[in-house]
């Protein structure tokens, strides 16, 4: 019988294109990973793998394997979350990706919550969600917190499991020296000419508050670029730039600089492979997230409006 170890490998090896890659996944050396590998063609009696260049190419025989080993992988996965289930205590080590915001805002709640519970081990990464996903996926995660922007849906995958978790307002916060609008009323507008904060270029968050600046009627101009949302803040403060701040991270780490709400929410949400969410200790720390996203829920600020 074929291992399943080894078919990982090349499920890993369909994924990363590269030996290197699949070893720098899973924590082995490039060459443990080809004498696995050709151990595994050895077992089956027929070329799994063609060199093209620097990287590797599977052979047809090969992706039918990767077909069936994926099929197995979520049945196996699927099975220890049944098990989990019958014995009813959250047990083992969850490994969980999220990013910064949530990471401040919402994993200490959890943690708290979850403190104390025999058996259980929380280990967290902060990760950009488009990394995030993929490293998922390839089972380098059991749990990933996301965030989804208004007008930026991302794809639907039935690999995944998807459970909303908070619906998280957008607030704008303006250097002291912007100019004060005649109306009293604070728009986006009154940021046209500013220096802004934004995330790296080819994220979701920077290419729909680049959207949003435009829509708005101007082209922001991006003098800083960080994925550090306090480093955003902390420059608003000392009156460097403009940004638009995760509501959130307010009500978790309360700051005296004011702050104007947006009719923007973006999603977070937590996802799972699929057939692991019936697994106990992701019920467990869901659970756990979701009383903590509730304890930060509070009324909105009042709504800038765009003309």
């Amino acid at each position: 019988m074929l291992e399943v170890r080894r078919l990982r490998l090349l499920l890993e090896l369909e994924r990363h294109g590269t030996i290197a890659g699949v070893a720098e996944a899973l924590h082995f050396s490039p060459s443990g990973v080809s004498q696995q590998l050709a151990l595994l063609e050895k077992e089956v009696g027929i070329p799994l793998l063609e060199r093209v260049g620097r990287r590797v190419r599977l052979t047809e025989a090969a992706q039918l394997l990767t077909r069936h080993t994926d099929r197995v992988l979520r049945d196996l996965e699927r099975a220890e979350a049944e098990v989990s289930s019958l014995a009813g205590q959250a047990r083992g080590t969850l490994r969980i990706a999220t990013f910064q915001t949530a990471a401040l805002a919402l994993v200490p709640l959890m943690l708290d919550r979850v403190q104390g519970r025999d058996g259980l081990r929380v280990e967290l990464t902060e990760i950009e969600p488009e990394e995030a996903l993929p490293a998922l996926l390839a089972r380098d995660f059991d749990m990933m917190i996301g965030e989804e922007y208004p007008g930026i849906p991302l794809p639907v995958s039935d690999e995944v499991h998807r459970q909303d978790l908070y619906a998280d307002g957008v607030e704008l916060a303006l250097p002291d020296d912007a100019a004060a609008p005649d109306s009293g009323e604070v728009s986006i507008k009154d940021a046209a000419h500013c220096a802004w904060v934004m995330e790296p270029l080819g994220s979701r968050s920077r290419d729909w508050a680049t959207a949003l600046c435009r829509s708005a009627g101007f082209e922001p101009d991006v003098q800083f670029e960080s994925a550090d949302m306090l480093l955003h803040r902390e420059l608003v403060r000392r009156g460097h730039a403009a940004a638009l701040l995760p509501a959130i991270l307010g009500k978790a780490l309360p700051s005296a600089l004011p702050t104007h709400s947006v009719d923007q929410v973006r999603q977070i949400f937590t996802v799972v492979r699929q057939g692991r969410q019936s697994h106990s200790a992701i019920r467990t720390v869901r659970v756990a997230l979701a009383s903590s996203a509730a304890s930060l829920a509070g009324p909105p600020h009042e709504k800038v409006k765009f003309k």
